[in-house]
């Protein structure tokens, strides 16, 4: 007699176990590729200034006060989606906000700023993208959300969302008040 249901059996649990794949799936951030870098100092660099390449800017010093690290290149059409809210969270004080300038030439990412408008505290510089190596950096953009003291607390793959900001940042920011 088992015999008979024992296929029946093993169809029906399958079949649970893939609905429940496909219900964990559908709640699941498809921006949300863990970061080993999570709970983690930011890892060590020194880039140049953007705006002022012979002024070299290391990681220590970026330390003090949160900041979302946002990298963006001029050759990146999502980031011009997210740029206004850059932009917006600039102006509200909210975080200070520092961009990273990802495998870019120079004076296209000047002339990108110049266009769109500049709503960062500090550009930071990677035109050969060998220090975003180190970051577990896939493509622009992404943003990192860093602690006072060095620490990345989240990480955001994709463009930006107000969505993202209210759910995951802004809490976490809040987290980190003193």
């Amino acid at each position: 007699m088992w015999k008979r249901w024992l296929p029946l059996a093993v169809v029906v649990l399958l079949g649970g176990l893939l609905l429940a794949g496909i219900r964990l799936a559908e709640t699941r951030d498809p921006n949300a590729i863990p970061s080993p870098l999570i709970g983690k100092e930011l890892p060590a660099f020194t880039l140049p200034e953007l705006h002022d390449p012979s002024r070299q800017v290391d990681s220590a010093s970026l330390r003090g006060a949160p900041f979302l690290l946002n990298v963006w290149a001029s050759w990146c059409p999502e980031c011009r989606v997210e740029h206004p809210l850059f932009e917006t969270l600039a102006r509200s004080g909210t975080v200070r906000v520092v961009g990273y300038n990802y495998k870019d030439y120079p004076d296209d990412a000047k002339r990108w700023l110049q266009q769109y408008g500049d709503p960062y505290a500090l550009i930071l510089a990677d035109e050969s993208g060998r220090t975003a190596i180190d970051l577990g950096v896939y493509a622009a953009p992404e943003t990192f959300l860093v602690d006072a003291q060095g620490i990345v607390r989240f990480k955001h793959i994709g463009a930006l969302t107000p969505e993202v900001i209210q759910r995951e940042i802004l809490p976490r920011l809040k987290e980190q008040a003193p």
